[in-house]
């Protein structure tokens, strides 16, 4: 009895280990190291041994990004046999050290290999058209857009962007329409052909009424002709200067506090108007100041009370907020930005929304 019982075991054992895919890499990992941008795509192929007593599946393979592209043997891989994966890597437009792994799911144990990828790709020297993606004329802007961001009520700020005139003739650069609160001028103000040069702007919040994000559309004239169609945007965040408040100054600041930054006005018919009234009270210690009130398309705005008098420590005061459905359909969300002296709170964006229905629809 125990001789049949020790002779099952082992069958029972040699009918296990026959049916076990082994799968043995090459490496796990490849280094391309360092090449060129213009290259192309960098191949490496990992070899895959079936070690194992049974078939070897590899069921798929996973990359830790998009631009490293997995190719395999698709078939079983008998015993002995080998198979391959193929690691793809792209370098276009990603310059610098890469470091990327693809992870191996197969029918062997363990079901996952992780094999990794490096190299460190030289960027390709970029085209003027590259550079310079804004043209005008015979001259390239390096953008459309010359950006601020914040700028304080009581600052001026400069910023530069480079240009290049790809002419053949010398290029002379001026605008036009542009606000008192902005100067703009070329540097040198005539390029000659094949020479760069530099946009210097200087914004002047004194002499801008405007409160947070605004923005200008500037004409620029080459050779004194202007493009009708072509326009410089140029843009700043503008916020009041809170840098120089001490600690004192703060824990005895106004705060705007309001009852509610959103309110829903439910259904309401297309082509109407429906009022509400946003309440607010000064919690803080000093007197509160609104200095703007801005909205969006189709919705309006207006302090409530006596026009820019403070509202007093304790005080209360309102936004009177008309909302315009106009032609829209559906969810629509209208916003009022409204800025005050509160060193927290200066910039407060209340939301107004309805569901806006055909007038056949809301009888």
């Amino acid at each position: 009895m125990r001789r049949a019982f020790f002779t099952l075991l082992i069958a029972s054992f040699a009918i296990s280990a026959w049916g076990q895919p082994k799968m043995q890499l090459s490496s796990n990992e490849h280094n391309f190291g360092t090449f060129k941008e213009e290259a192309g795509r960098q191949t490496y192929d990992f070899t895959v041994t079936n070690n194992g007593n049974a078939p070897l599946v590899i069921q798929n393979i996973v990359a830790s990004c998009g631009c490293t592209t997995p190719e395999w043997t698709k078939s079983p891989i008998s015993p002995g046999g080998k198979g391959k994966i193929t690691a793809i890597y792209d370098p276009a437009n990603r310059p610098g050290a890469f470091n990327k792994t693809l992870s191996v799911y197969t029918n062997s144990a363990p079901q996952v290999a992780v094999l990794t990828i490096k190299g460190e790709v030289v960027p390709r020297e970029k085209t003027v058209e590259e550079l310079f993606t804004f043209p005008v004329g015979g001259v390239r802007f390096e953008s459309n857009h010359l950006a601020f961001t914040s700028v304080r009520k009581n600052e001026k700020k400069i910023r530069v962007m480079q240009v290049v005139n790809t002419s053949d003739a010398p290029a002379k650069i001026e605008f036009d329409n542009v606000p008192a609160h902005l100067a703009l001028r070329a540097n040198p103000e005539t390029l000659k052909p094949g020479q760069k040069g530099i946009i210097e702007g200087t914004y002047d919040a004194t002499k801008n009424n405007g409160w947070g994000n605004v923005s200008d559309l500037i004409k620029v004239k080459v050779n004194g002709t202007i493009d009708p169609k072509i326009y410089y945007y140029v843009s700043a965040n503008l916020v009041e200067d809170f840098s120089k408040l001490s600690k004192e100054d703060l824990a005895n600041a106004p705060v705007f506090n309001v009852e509610s930054k959103t309110v829903d006005l439910g259904t309401m018919a297309d082509a109407t108007s429906k009022e509400f009234e946003f309440k607010f009270t000064n919690t803080g210690k000093k007197d509160l100041e609104i200095r703007h009130i801005r909205s969006t398309c189709g919705c309006t705005a207006v302090q409530q009370g006596v026009k820019d008098a403070p509202i007093k420590a304790g005080e209360t005061g309102s936004i009177k907020a008309v909302f315009n459905s106009g032609s829209y359909k559906g969810k629509t969300t209208k916003a009022i930005y409204v800025y005050t002296n509160d060193p927290k709170n200066s910039e407060v964006v209340l939301m107004l929304t309805a569901d806006v229905v055909p007038k056949t629809q809301a009888q």
